[in-house]
């Protein structure tokens, strides 16, 4: 071959590699997350990108901005609708400022066990994907943090025993100060990066979380109790800009939608599992599990989560909803007793 003939198949062959580069990166969704690069959460998000970049050829996949680099969940969704990022990893602090009535998951004292937070998701999901999408989002599938329980430096085991505790409050989010109204308590508000030092300094002696995120964040610690009663469960969704996912062609729309269910089911799953497990190794550290001593104190708990939605009701949503909500569960546990 000639030198001119090699010339020229070096700049053809440069030029097909460079057109199918770029046809192959012709869409990418730029994702925001608190979540650190490593986490469970993460490495399922990777998985994720890794099957939607398989099926679609490499025409569409993620570009991950992990560990809060993009600020907190507000920052974030103000970031997606001005079109810096195109989806994100939501809580349901997050997930209320897009569709408030999707709080009612996260209101205390309403799940009891894993199956009740699948039946309801199942049952209620159409619904909610309506009012993610009134608010400018597409769901692609539900990430739950998992229940969340009250840790405190003194034993818990009825309501009236939190009288005289100094509890955190999650600065600004109106399902924890309904719940805390409810259980007389004046709680001290923060941001979730405060809440070390003011444990430290005895500013406040009483936190909520789950049992992840208390080793995650050294926040065991500081605490020697955990109430085995859930406080509640917390929500977690993936959520995409509409106005994005409605540039996508059809069959890659598809494909994100597909993966998304069967991925963040998975992670759902996983989050479970490592939640159920570090509880053991908080009691492994010394974290004493304390529980109501009568089904009359455990009642009392229940007694004001209702206390707690209905006085949500016309602030995140509506009485129908919690209705409907409420309804369901006392159906299922009818169907399932023993649950």
């Amino acid at each position: 071959m000639s030198k001119i003939a090699k010339s020229l198949y070096v700049m053809v062959s440069v030029l097909l590699l460079s057109s199918i580069s770029v046809y192959a990166q012709q869409y990418t969704i730029k994702f925001a997350t608190v979540a650190p690069l490593g986490s469970t959460w993460m490495n399922v998000m990777e998985q994720y990108n890794a099957a939607v970049m398989k099926e679609s050829g490499g025409k569409l996949g993620f570009k991950f901005y992990a560990g809060g680099i993009a600020g907190d969940e507000k920052d974030v969704l103000r970031k997606i609708r001005i079109g810096q990022y195109q989806a994100g990893g939501f809580t349901g602090v997050g997930m209320g400022e897009i569709a408030p009535e999707e709080r009612i998951l996260d209101t205390p004292f309403l799940f009891r066990d894993t199956s009740e937070i699948n039946y309801v998701y199942k049952k209620f999901t159409p619904q909610f994907s309506e009012a993610f999408e009134r608010g400018g989002f597409v769901f692609l599938g539900w990430a739950e943090v998992g229940f969340v329980y009250v840790f405190t430096q003194k034993p818990i085991y009825t309501v009236e025993d939190m009288n005289d505790v100094k509890a955190w409050m999650w600065e600004g989010d109106p399902i924890a100060q309904v719940s805390f109204k409810v259980l007389h308590l004046a709680p001290i508000p923060l941001s979730v990066t405060d809440v070390n030092q003011a444990l430290q300094t005895g500013m406040v002696n009483c936190v909520y979380s789950s049992p992840l995120a208390m080793i995650a964040l050294q926040w065991f610690t500081q605490v020697k109790y955990m109430l085995d009663v859930p406080l509640a469960n917390a929500s977690g969704a993936v959520l995409i800009s509409k106005r994005y996912f409605d540039t996508l062609p059809p069959d890659l729309q598809q494909i994100l939608v597909k993966n998304g269910q069967i991925y963040l089911k998975e992670l759902t799953e996983m989050s479970r599992v490592e939640n159920n497990k570090a509880i053991k190794t908080l009691q492994s550290k010394g974290i004493v599990l304390t529980s109501p001593k009568s089904k009359e104190a455990l009642a009392r708990y229940y007694k004001t989560g209702e206390e707690a939605r209905q006085m949500l009701v016309g602030k995140l949503y509506s009485q129908k909803l919690l209705d409907e909500v409420q309804s369901a569960l006392a159906q299922y546990r009818k169907e399932h007793p023993g649950k």
